[in-house]
């Protein structure tokens, strides 16, 4: 496959399939919980090693000696978070891709203005080594081009040779997080065949663009040219730049904010030389390539980009790179032009059922089991809009905490906008966690239809089980619970009949208090469906659940109803009106076939003038039940605050 001027990037589709079994690839070695986005560069890796057209550099010795098999690609994230597969640690030096962060060196050094004076902004389309000068000052059209790199070198600060180049490899190793080190072999051959770069250099001496002995500042070009990196370190270097000068590993400071974008600028109008236009048309990333076979790609705000790959076009850039970081545009949506607000945090809440419980009243048996369990069920309520770099956070932050993850919680209530790329990332973490046991809910998604219909094309056969819907986040809360009880064999007395003596209201009686009780006791049956409290009724019965389940609600204006508890069997409700008699302020209705035990207010009154205290044992217990209900509502409440 030729790459020539004009001609596209080399299509791969095989990548847009996107879907690979968790744990199954041969590159790196297996793994058995492996990151979406790792699985991702792994099918792209796996294509764009197919490509072998181009060749290594030749024109400087030294770099004729690279395997022109090596291959690396490293994605990272302005959070942090660094992908990489491949020979993504084998040394190269890293020749052009030095030129914009010596430019920005410069800005920091002398301003702005002065830079200006020296270094223009304008794309040339010539080629990496064109003589490009305005013919009335003498001025280098840009800092990309070797002219403008070399008069950008000339504006670094420092009192000799050895103290610039001393500050250039250590704001370099800022940049990759790591000490840098220089390649002696690849300067010696680059200062030996250097003749047209020192021409260059007498060149600028000429129009006084150099002010001094050209031939310390050529070599200085030469050896920051010759500084020996990483596919790694380029990731990382490039999300640097992404995150405003930040290194999002080490949080050190490698250029200050106000000129990252003039940086950022003059890669992206520059970078390629020759073939910078249809960069940024097709791609859309500002961009930096060596002839050693490197590409860097910044998407502002979001990722950096790595690649290494030795062979190169017809242009001098990496065949393979330029392959790569076109699938991540296309394929991760992520061109510069196309970007929607991604707002400071797509995780909104992070929580678990430990710390917030349905609305289902538990059994003090079953809530013991949620509060030592709990942290299995994890709730993340996300907000914003979902894209490659803020779904890749959340999938990042589920991968962390997998140990005791059985039931994942998505909460899609205060999504904006969701896109293709965050949908796959969603598709293939549900796929990894069903590979290990696990179930992942999508609550409240049905505002993104896009979603469902990507996941069902993806999943096939799979998609009746493995997606699970839910419109009511208490409801799947709910039924991640019931599962988790069920499987620590926790008793879920809302399947039984209850007897009188295991009523929650009778804790503590003993035999005769609970006879005393239980023959005031009136029982009824209710059917599923059946109101059997309704708001405003008059308040004269407490009732003991003895079987099925009911639950609390309000009517809504729009006919629905929304639920405020749930109640199993041997639990009490309606005892707020022992308290005030008011009328009922909210409906009771039966979810299932039920069986009550009504106490009446008239009842209990006897009870009191009888036998006091049977009567303060009850409104202990009752009260203890309220008490409970109280501190659970206080917890959440802390927890969404």
């Amino acid at each position: 496959m030729q790459i020539d001027h004009g001609a596209p990037p080399p299509e791969l589709p095989a990548v847009d399939d996107f879907m690979i079994n968790p744990g199954k690839s041969d590159i790196n070695g297996p793994t058995a919980a492996a990151s979406p986005v790792e699985e991702f560069l792994k099918r792209l890796y796996q294509d764009c090693r197919q490509l072998n057209d181009g060749a290594v550099a030749t024109y400087i010795p030294e770099l004729a000696k690279a395997n022109p098999d090596w291959f690396g690609i490293c994605l990272v994230t302005c959070t942090g978070s660094v992908y990489e597969i491949g020979d993504s640690q084998q040394p190269f030096t890293i020749q052009s891709i030095s030129k914009p962060f010596v430019y920005g060196m410069a800005l920091e050094d002398e301003g702005r203005a002065k830079v200006l004076e020296k270094v223009g902004v304008e794309p040339t389309g010539d080629a990496f080594n064109s003589i490009s000068l305005d013919p009335g000052t003498g001025r280098p059209r840009n800092p990309m081009i070797n002219a403008g790199a070399i008069a950008t070198a000339g504006l670094i600060a420092g009192k000799s040779p050895a103290t610039r180049l001393k500050r250039i490899m250590e704001t370099f190793s800022t940049y990759a997080g790591r000490d840098l080190s220089l390649d002696n072999e690849v300067y010696g051959s680059e200062s030996e065949t250097g003749h047209r770069n020192r021409a260059i250099g007498y060149m600028l001496r000429n129009f006084g663009i150099l002010t001094e002995n050209p031939t310390p500042t050529v070599e200085l070009y030469f050896e920051q040219c010759s500084i020996s990196v990483t596919c790694r370190d380029l990731g990382i270097m490039a999300a640097t730049l992404a995150n405003r000068g930040v290194n999002p590993v080490t949080g050190k400071q490698a250029l200050r904010g106000e000129y990252v974008e003039s940086v950022l600028s003059v890669m992206g109008s520059c970078g390629m030389y020759d073939y910078a236009g249809e960069w940024i048309y097709r791609i859309g990333m500002p961009a930096k390539s060596g002839v050693a076979g490197g590409v860097i790609a910044v998407l502002p705000g979001h990722v950096g980009i790595g690649v290494f790959s030795p062979r190169l076009d017809s242009r001098g850039n990496s065949v393979r790179g330029i392959a790569v970081c076109n699938e991540l545009s296309r394929h991760l949506d992520l061109h510069m032009f196309n970007r929607p607000s991604v707002g400071k945090s797509a995780l909104r809440l992070k929580t678990s059922a430990a710390e917030l419980n349905s609305s289902r009243v538990r059994t003090s048996q079953e809530s013991a089991v949620l509060r030592e369990f709990g942290d299995n069920i994890q709730i993340y309520r996300l907000q914003g809009n979902l894209v490659f770099a803020t779904a890749e956070h959340i999938v990042r932050t589920v991968m962390e905490h997998m140990s005791k993850l059985e039931f994942l919680l998505l909460d899609f209530k205060q999504v904006l906008t969701i896109n293709e790329s965050a949908c796959r990332l969603f598709c293939q973490l549900l796929l990894t966690l069903r590979s290990l046991g696990k179930e992942i809910l999508f609550v409240r998604a049905v505002p993104h239809p896009l979603l469902r219909r990507y996941l069902k094309a993806k999943l096939g056969s799979m998609f009746d089980t493995a997606y699970r819907s839910f419109e009511d986040n208490d409801l799947a809360l709910e039924w991640c619970e019931d599962r988790l009880l069920e499987s620590r064999s926790a008793a879920l007395l809302s399947d039984w009949t209850v007897e009188r003596e295991a009523y929650e209201a009778f804790r503590g009686f003993n035999s005769s208090e609970i006879a005393e009780a239980a023959s005031l006791l009136e029982r009824r049956n209710f059917p599923p469906g059946e109101v059997l409290v309704n708001i405003g009724d008059k308040a004269d019965h407490l009732y003991l659940l003895a079987r099925g389940r009911v639950s609390v609600v309000l009517p809504r204006e729009n006919g629905e109803r929304k639920r405020l508890a749930t109640m199993s069997a041997g639990m009490a409700f309606g005892e707020l009106a022992l308290l005030d008699r008011a009328p009922r302020s909210a409906m009771i209705v039966a979810d299932t076939e039920v069986a009550c035990d009504l106490l009446s207010l008239e009842a209990i009154a006897g009870l009191r003038a009888r036998h006091p205290g049977i009567v303060i044992k009850l409104l202990e217990n009752l009260a203890l039940g309220l008490c409970g209900m109280l501190r659970k509502a206080t917890r959440e409440l802390a927890v969404l605050d």
